[in-house]
């Protein structure tokens, strides 16, 4: 059974090479803007801007 409340599954893609490197959750009650996160490119192989998505792959 899934579960209930106000978490929500999103992607964080790389602004520069727009790969998918990331999946998590946040709850979208207190936190209902977008994130934006630095995190690292495996890709890119340096620390760059992710953005938010909802696009699971």
């Amino acid at each position: 059974m899934a579960k209930k409340g106000a978490r929500q599954a999103f992607a964080l893609i790389c602004s520069v090479c727009k790969s998918q490197n990331y999946i998590t959750e946040k709850n979208k009650v207190n936190t209902p803007d977008k994130i934006e996160l630095k995190k690292y490119c495996r890709r890119c192989k340096k620390h760059t801007l992710h953005k938010e998505t909802s696009k699971l792959k």
